[in-house]
């Protein structure tokens, strides 16, 4: 064989190899475009989806907040109403102490100057009418304990709703 013809037969080969490898990477990025237009597209999708929970999970954090704050002010209130209560019970036993005091003093009464028995029984008519308005005050606080009570627990209900939302988001954010 000549020189030249050993340089054309290794001149076709390397032609037919670049054209192999030629074809053959354009088959690879045939196969890698849409793989990759598959990802683009699911990137996008998590994107969005990440997007439009975020404005969820704020309304919903700032909605627990709320609620909390919510049930911390009734919790102070009952606190109040509590005390107060605990303040008119006492009010009236000693209302009721003073009133057995008084029964007691006139029942034991000795004659003696005039109008004091007169006056013993006014002190009777005030001390009952003392107890009558502080055992009023203790049932209207023990109605208001109540009903701050049970609205605490409805209230703790919805704090409750917001968290398993919150958890619920967290959730789904994680599985992506």
């Amino acid at each position: 064989m000549r020189p030249t013809s050993v340089l054309i037969v290794v001149a076709a080969f390397a032609a037919g190899v670049l054209v192999d490898r030629s074809s053959r990477t354009q088959a690879q990025e045939q196969n890698v475009l849409p793989a990759l237009l598959t990802e683009v597209r699911g990137l996008r999708a998590a994107i969005e989806q990440m997007a439009s929970a975020g404005p969820r999970v704020q309304l919903t954090l700032g909605r627990l907040q709320l609620q909390e704050q919510r049930i911390n002010t009734m919790i102070r209130r009952l606190e109040t109403v509590r005390d107060s209560l605990a303040s008119a019970q006492r009010e009236a036993s000693q209302y009721q102490s003073q009133i057995a005091h008084s029964e007691a003093l006139v029942r034991e009464h000795t004659p003696g100057a005039p109008g004091e028995k007169d006056a013993l029984d006014q002190v009777l008519v005030g001390l009952k009418s003392q107890l009558a308005r502080a055992s009023g005050e203790a049932q209207r606080l023990t109605a208001e304990e109540s009903s701050i009570a049970g609205d605490i627990a409805t209230e703790q209900a919805r704090w409750t709703e917001f968290n398993q939302r919150l958890e619920e988001l967290e959730r789904a954010l994680g599985k992506k």
